[in-house]
């Protein structure tokens, strides 16, 4: 080999000092947007951070039990249907509650858990009405027998709450688990592991911050500017690709946000007509309902923003790789393409999954017959509708945000090649791929090609 050649044994090529050098100063440059960023990010989490305190808080659970009441779980051996009058108070003539004279009910015999012999549980009319309940069935109820004069009132002494449904979801999460991992292996664990740590941030600090009356918009930015920068790096590391996507992400974030204040307020999103937001109005002074809605319209467009961010910046990368000499507009215009498909699909996921959430909703506005632009607009369906259209317009704008800086970090970090022998036709670019790797030394050696596979991993960087 000549004097200024930088070829390994093999044909492998190591990385010229301008290409080591191009990648330093892109790592540098990113290093010094992202690094402010998340410490001006951190500042503010420690500064907005929740006291915690529920002092003021007018709270009246309906799950607390009234002294000699108590929640019991059990699982039904048998349904039965009969008159209503329950038979402890026939002597008085007082009905159950909710039921008329010679009113059917639906009973079942269910086997406590914590044992005992089987108790009489009433069924509510509407669950009874709309799914049934079947032998075989684990159910929760209110157990009042133990209350003075119950039985004398003609109260049900055992009363349905809720099914339980601990078993299913637990299968449901093993199996979501175990296919993630199987196919996503290390970085679905991760990916998993990244989940628990964005609800952690979600449970400690917005949703007590939001009951404290903590400004919304700014713990919305900051919760999931820090959810964002944990979940992405322990999922793909701390790669240049990933820098990357992040900063496309925290621009998709600004849009977004800007957009929902905007829309919150000029739409005057107020939750009028939401039994939840008037439980919450009555909960404590310091919630703001449009505050709760404006914040949840950020976090709900993080998902969909983070899988369109890294999606194309590895888009970028993977495009760069196949043809390292292509130009930066013509990486870009290919990489575009890929994020045209990309927003195509993604609006239908977002306009989709929302209507989904709202199909009780949109069901009763069919069965009245409102004209189309009276229900869009409507209290019940407009927090949908501006929460599909902000989160829709914040992940279109990041993806060319998102390709472009793909496609400045990759040429600046990307391998340029090296100097090809005299012989083979003077200097060049020498595409950086596992094929020319493999072509260069007919095979070569497995520590060989390990070494080049190291090499590329550490320019991706």
């Amino acid at each position: 080999m000549g004097a200024g050649h930088s070829h390994t044994g093999h044909g492998g090529i190591d990385p010229t000092p301008g290409a080591l050098a191009a990648r330093r100063k892109a790592n540098l440059i990113l290093a010094a947007v992202l690094v402010p960023l998340t410490l001006m990010t951190v500042v503010a989490m420690v500064l907005l951070w929740p006291s915690g305190s529920k002092d003021g808080l007018k709270l009246s659970s309906p799950y607390a039990a009234a002294p000699g009441v108590s929640f019991d779980t059990g699982t039904i051996q048998r349904v039965v249907v009969g008159p209503c009058m329950d038979p402890a108070a026939q002597a008085d003539g007082q009905p159950a509650p909710g039921a008329g004279q010679g009113s059917q009910c639906t009973f079942a015999y269910t086997d406590p858990d914590k044992g005992g012999n089987p108790v009489k549980v009433v069924i509510n009319p509407d669950i009874a009405k709309s799914h049934g309940v079947k032998a075989g069935d684990g159910i929760r109820y209110l157990n009042l027998s133990q209350t003075q004069g119950a039985a004398a009132q003609g109260t049900p002494s055992y009363v349905f709450v809720d099914f339980v449904r601990t078993l299913p979801i637990i299968l449901l999460a093993v199996l979501y688990a175990v296919v993630v991992i199987a196919v996503a292996r290390w970085r679905g664990l991760r990916a998993l592991i990244g989940l628990l740590g964005a609800y952690a941030v979600l449970v400690s600090f917005m949703l007590p911050g939001l009951v404290e009356g903590k400004p919304p918009l700014l713990l919305a930015l900051v919760g999931s500017t820090v959810i964002m920068i944990g979940v992405l790096y322990f999922a793909h590391g701390f790669t240049a690709r990933t820098s990357t996507a992040l900063l496309g992400t925290m621009f998709g974030l600004g849009i977004t946000a800007v957009l929902a204040a905007w829309a919150t307020d000029a739409a005057n999103l107020a939750g009028v007509g939401s039994h939840d937001a008037a439980t919450l109005a009555n909960v404590s002074d310091h919630i703001s309902i449009s505050g709760i809605i404006l914040c949840g319209l950020i976090i709900s467009g993080l998902g969909v923003l983070n899988d369109v961010t890294i999606t194309q910046s590895s888009a970028v990368w993977e495009l760069w790789e196949l043809a390292p000499g292509t130009s930066r507009r013509k990486l870009f215009a290919s990489a575009m393409r890929i994020g045209r498909d990309h927003i195509a699909s993604t609006v239908y996921t977002i306009a989709f999954a929302y209507a989904g959430a709202a199909l009780p909703v949109l069901i009763i506005v069919m069965l009245y017959e409102r004209p189309l632009g009276d229900a869009l607009t409507s209290a019940e369906l407009s927090e949908e509708v501006i929460r599909t259209l902000v989160g829709s317009v914040g992940l279109v704008l990041a993806i060319p945000v998102t390709t472009l800086i793909a496609v400045l970090v990759v040429k600046a970090t990307g391998l340029r090649g090296a100097a090809l022998p005299a012989g083979d036709g003077g200097s060049g670019w020498v595409p950086d791929t596992e094929a020319t790797d493999h072509a260069s030394d007919g095979g070569g050696s497995g520590a060989a090609s390990e070494s080049r596979r190291g090499r590329r991993a550490e320019l991706r960087r």
